[in-house]
């Protein structure tokens, strides 16, 4: 593995010191939002799955915080942001358990052929990621106050002083994620499917 402060990095399966992740993708909502959504939010006490060929984001930021569940648990996540976002075959799923009928799972996806997922000012909370990473201009060990471009997501539960890295660009590809949450200012999805079935059904 090689290493660089600044100029054109590529590590494969990469994992960060913080955390079990270098970076993320988008996750589908079950809406699109215009303009910028809730800062804080209480976290589910389910995570999600998603999958996507290729993402390329200008403008990646990513630092350690805490999420919380409606009931007050604290979970541990890596925060990935981008200024913005372009994501190819994107799939997400959630297993649902429902009380006297079992598991039901919801399956989206959109970004496929010509036409990919755009976002912009997208931010994921995450604990899990496997991928093939390419960035561009990173620095490694910014402090999290610090980062720009996007820079930290305002209301976080995260330390300004914490360990951060930051890049110019980022190419992931190959992208298996497990998350917590997804905010954007903009998200379109081209071509959006949804699927209900009965069992677990996931992307991965």
């Amino acid at each position: 593995m090689e290493s660089q402060a600044r100029g054109g990095t590529r590590w494969k399966r990469f994992a960060v010191v913080m955390v079990p992740s270098i970076a993320a993708t988008a996750a589908i909502g079950v809406a699109i939002s215009q303009g910028a959504l809730a800062a804080s939010f209480a976290v589910s006490g389910q995570q999600f799955k998603v999958t996507t060929d290729q993402l390329k984001g200008d403008g990646f930021v990513q630092y350690g915080a805490i999420d919380v569940q409606k009931d007050g648990t604290r979970v541990p996540v890596a925060v990935s942001g981008f200024s913005s976002a372009e994501i190819t075959n994107l799939c997400q799923s959630v297993v649902v358990p429902v009380p006297l009928f079992g598991d039901v799972s919801l399956k989206l996806s959109a970004g496929g052929g010509d036409k990919p997922v755009v976002a912009k000012n997208l931010y994921i909370d995450l604990d899990q990621l496997k991928a093939d990473a390419t960035f561009k201009n990173i620095n490694i060990g910014v402090a999290a106050g610090s980062t720009s471009n996007p820079g930290m997501h305002p209301g976080d539960l995260a330390d300004k002083g914490s360990f951060a890295q930051e890049a110019e660009k980022a190419v992931l590809t190959g992208v298996q994620q497990r998350a917590w949450a997804t905010t954007a200012g903009t998200f379109k999805l081209s071509g959006l499917k949804m699927d209900v079935a009965k069992g677990k059904n996931e992307c991965y």
